[in-house]
């Protein structure tokens, strides 16, 4: 079949339950990889530039902006907000780095459950995905404006009016900041893959020995006092307070959106996204440790460049919370940076499949990446950034990552069975139990969300289903009577 055309319609007496659960093969999506509409994705990228992506997608905005927002719901017991969060997230990252060694692509969890649960499934998944990557691309950005003004007032003096600088409802117009940064994300994607990568893992490279520097500053002002009560709102608000912060592990999955532009993806993908998770986690432990010891947990509330409070309040003077301010400028950028791109390789799959328009799926062919895609992706993400607060933003992507991680974890189960012959870089230890615990973390931790985020999840689905309808079933390329194995 010619790879840049929609296959035929299936015949009229194709039932619509076949044709909501046709399977892409697994083979064909090896196969199409890294096949574009006008070009090929190039495969440049190592296990470290892969390591980089993904810790670079996940370490900032969490742990710089989000903690602010965790600590009133948990008090000190933060700490065991996030180790709640980070084994929701281990689980899940078990059963990622298994289907990213079987299934090497860029769409990440919405190829997986293409191949295992069905094409209703994978766009479902799919949709889930571009709540994730690109209303998270938006939300880092707005933390990015937050840490901005921090470093401005502390270097010159001064500090941006709120009419620019925050989002209508909020005593502003329009967020600047957070568009600028998306802005300044979009140019480096567009110079290439390895560029972008170069870039990132600097900007990785400087954000941990930010928060490295945190902790030996803020450290000297630990109080063992701080620590009492532990968990004064009990453990519906360290449940409360992980569901929030579930948002800081979002973006280990990153490495997996680079399966076709990565050069051995079957050994290195798997090892990118295990380690990337477990340097965040002991990262993210240490400085939540750390920040409720030096500063009452009841002064965070109101406070989102949490961090360069901390360090301000123990030293006394701005100095260090001017440094670590330019150092979470750069970290968040980086993130941004990251997931920005996660978001164009998934719609780049989607798109080659033909479930969104072939725009999303043309590559350039000095640069070797999807520019269209790119330029798009990011006049959305910024116009979110720079109109929505980041509270319900982190909480929206909060829900379509958790139920996209809950599905992913299904997918090891199914293609265990369906293909135990295909060879896989990494394997879940204990399968099926592991999956099925993290499938079942996960759809506990997004209980602990309200009832709001509910809403507005449940209507994006509809939304989504409504495009699915209206165009992704009638074009898609995967013709319900393939002869090939499912």
């Amino acid at each position: 079949m010619d790879q840049g055309t929609a296959s035929p319609a299936p015949p009229p007496h194709t039932g619509l339950a076949t044709r909501l659960t046709r399977r892409k093969p697994v083979r064909r999506l090896v196969a199409e990889s890294g096949q574009g509409e006008g070009g090929t994705l190039r495969r440049s990228l190592g296990v470290w530039q892969l390591t980089m992506i993904s810790i670079g997608a996940t370490l900032g905005t969490g742990i710089f902006v989000v903690l602010g927002e965790a600590v009133p719901e948990a008090g000190p017991a933060v700490v065991l907000s996030f180790v709640l969060a980070g084994i929701t997230a281990l689980f899940s990252a078990l059963s990622y780095a298994e289907l990213a060694g079987t299934i090497p692509v860029s769409g990440s969890a919405y190829s997986y459950t293409y191949a295992t649960m069905g094409e209703l499934i994978g766009w479902v998944i799919g949709w889930c995905l571009i709540l994730e990557y690109g209303v998270s691309v938006a939300a880092v950005a707005v933390g990015w404006g937050e840490y901005l003004n921090e470093l401005l007032d502390g270097t010159i003096g001064v500090t941006l009016p709120a009419v620019v600088s925050a989002p209508p409802g909020h005593g502003g117009i329009v967020n600047l900041p957070a568009l600028l940064v998306v802005l300044l994300a979009m140019v480096f994607l567009l110079g290439g893959a390895r560029e972008s990568a170069t870039a990132n893992a600097v900007m990785v490279v400087i954000k941990v020995v930010a928060l490295l520097m945190f902790c030996a500053v803020a450290v000297t002002g630990v109080r063992a006092g701080n620590y009492t009560p532990f968990a004064p709102l009990g453990l519906a608000g360290v449940n409360v307070a992980a569901a929030t912060l579930f948002f800081s592990y979002i973006g280990f999955d990153a490495a997996s959106t680079a399966g076709e532009e990565a050069k051995n993806p079957r050994r290195d993908l798997p090892r990118a996204i295990i380690l990337s998770l477990v340097v965040v986690t002991v990262l993210y432990c240490l400085v939540a440790a750390v920040a409720v010891g030096a500063m009452p947990w009841r002064d965070f509330t109101g406070s989102e460049a949490a961090l360069a409070r901390v360090l301000e309040d123990v030293t006394g003077h701005a100095f260090w919370s001017v440094l670590l301010a330019l150092g979470a400028v750069i970290a968040i950028a980086s993130v941004v940076l990251a997931v920005l791109y996660g978001q164009t390789r998934i719609l780049f799959t989607m798109a080659r499949d033909g479930l969104i328009p072939s725009v999303f799926s043309r590559v350039h062919p000095r640069t070797g990446t999807p520019r269209a895609n790119t330029l798009i992706v990011s006049a959305f993400c910024g116009l979110l950034a720079a109109a929505i607060p980041l509270g319900r933003l982190a909480d929206a992507t909060s829900i379509g990552t958790l139920f996209a991680f809950a599905l992913v974890n299904l997918s090891v189960i199914v293609l265990r069975r369906t293909h135990p012959e295909m060879p896989r870089g990494f394997r879940v230890p204990l399968s099926p139990l592991l999956p099925l615990v993290g499938f079942g973390f996960c759809v506990w931790t997004m209980v602990g969300l309200d009832l709001i985020t509910w809403t507005v999840f449940g209507l994006w689905l509809v939304v989504g289903l409504a495009i699915y309808f209206a165009y992704g079933i009638r074009h898609s390329r995967l013709d319900a009577l393939d002869g090939e194995a499912r």
